[in-house]
C-alpha cells in the first residue's frame, strides 16, 4: 500500500508539472504568481489532485507530509523529489514541484473537508538534495526541547509547532509510531504505557474532536505534559481564562509561514524539466 501511495504520489505530481508551464523567474514569492501568466495554474492543480483523490485518497495526507518534509530539508525547494543514492527521497523519515507541492498539500487539506488558505507562490526547484540533511525533521520520539529546537532553526516559534502537528488530522499513523509505546513496560501489571491513561483520554478526545488527532502517538502526550505547549493547546480547546485561538486560523498562518522557508534566489535555483532530476 506506501509502495502503490508513493507511486501515485509522483503520478500526481508528474501530471501537474507537465501541465503547468515553467514561469517563475525570481525568489519572490507572492499569492497570485500566475495570475497574469498562468491564470489557470491554480485550478489545474487542484483538479489534478481532485481526480486522483477520488479513486486514492491516502494521497492527500502524503501530499502534505511531503510537503512538510520538502520544507525542513534544504527549504521548500522540491528536493525531496529528486532520485539519487544518498538524496532526502531515500533517507528513513522520507518516501512537488515547489509551487506545485504547495498548492497540492493546501487542497489535500480541503478534499479532505479541512481548512483553506492562501498559498504565496513564485519559488524555485532546488539543485541539492542530501539524505543526511532529514536529521533536520522533527521526530516522532523527539523530546518538545528538542522539536522546538528543530522549528526555531528555521524561524518557527512554539506556537507554530503545535498548530503544525494538526497536520495529523488526516491520515493515519504507521505502527511504527506508537508500537514502541503500547505494552512495552515490563514493571507495570498491563505492560501499557503508564503516561496514556484514561483522564489523558478523555481531553485529548476532547482535542480529537477539534483536531481529529491520535493521542497513541508520543508528541500528543508531550504536548499535553509539557508546560510551554499545553496552554497553546488549552487555548485551541477553548479553555477559559486564555486567550482562546482558532485552529483554522492559525493552521492557515503556520502553513504559509513554513512553506516561505528556504526560498531559492536565482543562482541556487531553477525550474527543474524532470521532477527527480536536476537540469543539465
Amino acid at each position: 500500500m506506501h509502495q502503490r501511495s508513493s507511486f501515485i504520489l509522483l503520478v500526481v505530481l508528474f501530471a501537474l508539472a507537465t501541465t503547468l508551464p515553467s514561469l517563475v523567474q525570481s525568489q519572490s514569492t507572492r499569492v497570485g504568481f500566475y495570475s497574469s501568466s498562468c491564470p489557470r495554474a491554480e485550478a489545474i492543480v487542484k483538479q489534478t489532485v481532485q481526480k486522483h483523490f477520488t479513486s486514492t485518497p491516502s494521497i492527500a495526507p502524503g501530499l502534505l507530509r511531503m510537503h512538510f518534509h520538502d520544507c525542513f530539508v534544504q527549504g521548500c525547494d522540491a528536493s525531496v523529489l529528486l532520485d539519487g543514492p544518498n538524496t532526502e527521497k531515500t533517507a528513513g523519515p522520507n518516501r512537488g514541484l515547489r509551487d506545485i507541492l504547495a498548492l497540492a498539500a493546501r487542497d489535500s487539506v480541503i478534499l479532505t473537508k479541512g481548512i483553506n488558505w492562501k498559498v504565496p507562490t513564485g519559488r524555485l526547484d532546488g539543485r541539492v538534495s542530501l539524505a543526511s540533511e532529514t536529521s533536520n525533521l522533527p521526530g516522532f520520539t523527539d523530546s518538545i526541547e528538542v522539536q522546538k529546537t528543530k522549528f526555531q532553526a528555521f524561524g518557527l516559534n512554539t506556537q507554530d509547532l503545535v498548530t503544525l502537528v494538526g497536520g495529523h488530522t488526516i491520515g493515519t499513523s504507521a505502527c511504527q509510531f506508537f508500537r514502541y509505546r503500547l505494552y512495552n513496560f515490563t514493571t507495570i501489571g498491563n505492560g501499557a504505557d503508564p503516561t496514556i491513561n484514561p483522564s489523558l483520554f478523555l481531553n485529548y478526545e476532547h482535542f480529537a474532536h477539534k483536531m481529529v488527532m491520535q493521542p497513541s502517538v508520543s508528541t500528543w502526550t508531550q504536548l499535553w505534559t509539557d508546560a510551554s505547549t499545553k496552554s497553546i493547546v488549552q487555548s485551541f480547546l477553548g479553555v477559559r481564562g486564555l486567550r482562546p485561538m482558532n485552529f483554522n486560523v492559525e493552521f492557515g498562518r503556520s502553513m504559509v509561514k513554513m512553506s516561505t522557508i528556504g526560498v531559492k534566489s536565482a543562482d541556487k535555483g531553477e525550474i527543474r524539466r524532470i521532477c527527480s532530476a536536476i537540469n543539465n
